[in-house]
């Protein structure tokens, strides 16, 4: 009995010397965990960008740019010529209480979401000056963006919403993660080939996410931008880095941020 309970005893042994504490610190081996990639960028042009737009969603459609801009008494929804920054047409939302978020356009309908108003207004894409529908929407509007089929809405946290468009009932959810961490702050969105863009709220910071997953599976960092293209612009009123539109024609990105005075064309 007493061989077998040593022959046990140096089983266990063996098993903790091997449980994932080594060395003389006695360290957690995290060798396993994948870094995730870091996807390259060129700037390929900068744009002129109004500086009382407060970012909040960035779509282009049929060659021309939307944009939808927050902050109360002055939240927006604009059709831009982004080569020169002068806004074509504006449509103003039209209630103090009301923060305008993120935008899509999907089969002609644009769709623009609300902060904390659980509102979310349809307008047709080519009239932006009122709405032709509303519907409920029952968390925080932050990010918008479609795979064709579905909307996809982002909330602050680290859920992906896909909702059916025609009745804005909630079809699934997603959590979003990076090495097992859930990545919060999900803000701004843009679909691209089968893969979801956002941007971090607060960081320069931008996560490619695989919707099916939820796994973040690579990353763009622009820390910086700010002050290598426009340091002598920077006030108090520049904001955080928000807005991703993508055009499949030519397949150029456009980024900018709150109140920036540029917008980048970004090449990967």
């Amino acid at each position: 009995m007493k061989r077998y309970l040593a022959i046990f005893s140096l089983l266990i042994l063996a098993a903790c010397n091997n449980s994932g504490k080594g060395g003389e610190g006695g360290e957690t081996d995290t060798s396993f965990i994948t870094k995730t990639p870091i996807l390259q960028y060129t700037v390929m042009a900068e744009y002129p960008h109004d500086t009382s737009a407060y970012t909040q969603g960035l779509e282009f459609y049929n060659g021309k740019l939307y944009e939808s801009t927050g902050d109360y008494n002055n939240s927006s929804l604009r059709i831009t010529d982004y080569k020169t920054g002068n806004v074509e047409r504006k449509h103003m939302v039209g209630k103090d209480s009301i923060f305008g978020e993120g935008i899509t356009i999907l089969k002609n309908k644009l769709y623009q979401l609300t902060w904390e108003d659980h509102i979310v207004y349809v307008y047709d894409a080519n009239n932006i000056d009122k709405p032709i529908q509303t519907f409920k929407w029952p968390y925080q509007g932050w990010g918008l963006t479609n795979n064709g089929t579905d909307l996809i809405i982002s909330d602050g946290t680290a859920k992906l919403y896909f909702v059916n468009p025609d009745d804005f009932r909630l079809k699934s959810t997603i959590g979003v993660t990076e090495n097992d961490s859930p990545v919060y702050m999900l803000n701004e969105l843009e679909y691209v080939d089968g893969f979801v863009f956002a941007n971090v709220y607060q960081t320069d910071k931008i996560v490619k996410i695989d919707p099916a997953s939820g796994f973040v599976i690579g990353k763009m960092d622009f820390t910086g931008i700010k002050e290598k293209f426009f340091a002598d612009k920077i006030t108090d009123r520049t904001d955080y880095f928000n807005g991703i539109a993508y055009d499949s024609a030519t397949k150029k990105f456009l980024v900018t941020g709150k109140r920036w005075p540029k917008m980048f064309e970004l090449k990967f």
